[in-house]
């Protein structure tokens, strides 16, 4: 039998000689956007600032999570089996962190990021990670030798995806610690070193590497966590009703599926907790949610109606007498956005007012604009939480949902007349650079929908959007007999009127045909396309500046009316210019 070690290290023991990191050529390329990485330095830095100040090694431990690896024992070299998207993040902002120190503090960062060779004992530099073979070079070049952050800061070449997230991830951290006052920049290094942890689990048996990694992955803290609490609740009830309520509980999670189930305990952590998780779920419960003390009443109370309302909201199947449908279809485009947080707002209010379908009504559309907001103005997981968090407490507090901010008893469901300005001028720019296909997918649908008044929705799952006038037109195309003039292109090209939505993927060698092949060939089959905002284009002969501009300002007409962001552009006008 293979043996299995785990324990819980520093980061500084983590990146020490006792580890020589190896990324497999056959895991999955980098991909952490932003987005995560974003989130990372936010939780770090909001973990250190909500901490009384005192020396790095008195303050409490940070958890970063787990990995898995493949490692002999009383051997150094590990394969990654489970972690590499972090063991890299972490070394990006080691470097960056390195970049922006004095120089003679430069080298104890180093130690680690690599080991420095050594031409008396015969050795070279030894990295503490390498990336996939294809990667490993540019990761060691830009990252890992001192003093080659700056070129990849500057980089504007053409880049493969890791090299691009790379760059990106390196501008955010570099923006953000710039920011920071040098005593800061040191204390985050130290305790990033010093007081940040992640388990690591090392088996030297591949099998077992997987084994253990597809279970950390299918029943991880969460899952394991309901269970735990559901016997933390279930034993305080009395024996004599302890049967019946084991039974509303496992019919619930029978119901929902034991993922969502789990789902559910975090949103409702979050309605209470009205903020990111810092701990661990169950003791997130016990602190956060009074409820469970009297645990019939959580389950009758708490659990059940939430159930109801979450399997209602995910699967958009509200049932009443009167606006369903129209509620439902929020729903449906709540649902296609890639983040959830605006679950637990809904979940704060269905339960509270379900039999009173026009309130409803009314708060969905709201919802949906708030989310759509977020999702274009690019907001992070932590701005998107606080907002919602601050929304469900005004629902807590009976706020009028539908006070337009800045009053004095405004709602946070409802945008200022500067976030209707931020939203209005990114969708008025060149959305197919500035957002991404997880973003600028849902935006074209909606709008997609908003032009065929609601009534088509497109499960498919492939659709991508396209350019009419290609990114790069062929020379002597007629492409360049419309658009002539390059900065005229570069104006139009990516913005939504320009743009039109396909259900299939995108061919690269398709989007440089002339006009009348591309719509009747690539737009469409058999001259039809399912897309209300496709099908304008079908009809048109030619594709001119001018009919784009018309056709972009139509489309941002219908969006700025269904967002209700037309009449406030003025306000805000009148209100900056009234500033002094």
């Amino acid at each position: 039998m293979q043996s299995l070690i785990a324990y819980e290290q520093p980061l500084q023991k983590i990146f020490s000689a006792d580890y020589v990191f190896r990324i497999p050529d056959y895991q999955r390329p980098y991909s952490w956007t932003t987005e995560q990485a974003q989130e990372l330095l936010d939780d770090v830095l909001g973990f250190i600032q909500s901490k009384p100040a005192g020396a790095v090694g008195e303050q409490p431990s940070y958890f970063l999570g787990s990995i898995v690896l493949i490692k002999q024992a009383n051997a150094p070299q590990a394969d990654v089996v489970d972690g590499q998207q972090r063991l890299t993040t972490l070394t990006l902002l080691l470097s960056v962190i390195r970049a922006q120190l004095d120089e003679k503090l430069r080298p104890l960062i180093t130690k680690s990021i690599y080991e420095e060779g050594n031409i008396f004992n015969g050795t070279t530099d030894h990295f503490r990670l390498s990336l996939r073979q294809r990667d490993a070079a540019f990761f060691q070049r830009h990252v890992q030798r001192d003093g080659g952050l700056a070129e990849l800061l500057a980089l504007e070449v053409d880049l493969s995806d890791t090299e691009r997230l790379l760059r990106d991830n390196a501008r955010l951290f570099d923006a953000r610690l710039s920011a920071l006052e040098p005593a800061q920049r040191m204390a985050l290094a130290q305790f990033i070193l010093q007081r940040c942890f992640l388990v690591v689990v090392c088996t030297p048996d591949v099998h077992s590497a997987y084994r253990i990694f597809s279970v950390l992955n299918s029943r991880g803290l969460d899952l394991t966590a309901t269970d735990l609490l559901k016997a933390r609740i279930i034993g305080h009830i009395p024996e004599a009703e302890r049967d019946a309520y084991t039974r509303k509980w496992e019919d619930t999670e029978e119901d929902l599926g034991r993922d969502d189930f789990n789902t559910l305990f975090s949103h409702i952590r979050t309605v209470y907790r009205k903020a990111k998780a810092q701990e661990t779920l169950v003791k997130e419960f016990e602190t956060h949610v009074p409820a469970i003390l009297t645990p019939t009443t959580f389950i009758d109370d708490v659990l059940l109606p939430m159930a109801q309302a979450f399997g209602e909201l995910s699967t958009a199947s509200y049932a009443a007498p009167s606006h369903a449908e129209a509620i439902n279809q929020h729903l449906r485009w709540l649902n296609r956005l890639e983040f959830k947080d605006w679950m637990p707002p809904a979940l704060a209010f269905v339960t509270r007012y379900r039999q009173d379908p026009p309130k409803l009504l009314a708060f969905f559309a709201d919802l949906e604009r708030l989310a759509y907001f977020m999702l274009v103005t690019s907001q992070g997981v932590n701005d998107r939480i606080e907002r919602f968090a601050k929304v469900t407490r005004d629902i807590e507090n009976k706020v009028s949902l539908h006070q337009p901010l800045p009053n004095a008893a405004s709602s946070h469901l409802q945008l200022s007349a500067e976030e209707q300005w931020q939203f209005y001028d990114r969708l008025d720019g060149p959305i197919y650079a500035t957002l991404s296909a997880k973003a600028r997918t849902p935006v074209l649908l909606r709008l997609d929908s908003l032009l065929s008044s609601g009534g088509v929705w497109h499960d498919v799952n492939i659709i991508s959007v396209e350019h009419v006038l290609p990114q790069h037109p062929a020379l002597g195309s007629q492409w360049l007999t419309w658009f002539p003039d390059p900065a005229e292109r570069a104006r139009w090209v990516h913005r939504l009127g320009n743009l039109a939505l396909l259900t299939r993927r995108k061919n690269s060698q398709a989007s440089n045909w002339e006009f009348e092949r591309k719509k009747n060939t690539y737009f469409s089959r058999g001259g039809v396309s399912t897309f209300a905002l496709t099908v304008q284009i079908l009809s048109q002969p030619e594709w001119t500046p001018p009919l784009v501009a018309q056709r972009h300002a139509q489309l941002m007409a219908l969006l700025a009316q269904h967002w209700r962001l037309d009449t406030s552009l003025d306000e805000f006008l009148k209100q900056s210019t009234a500033t002094p």
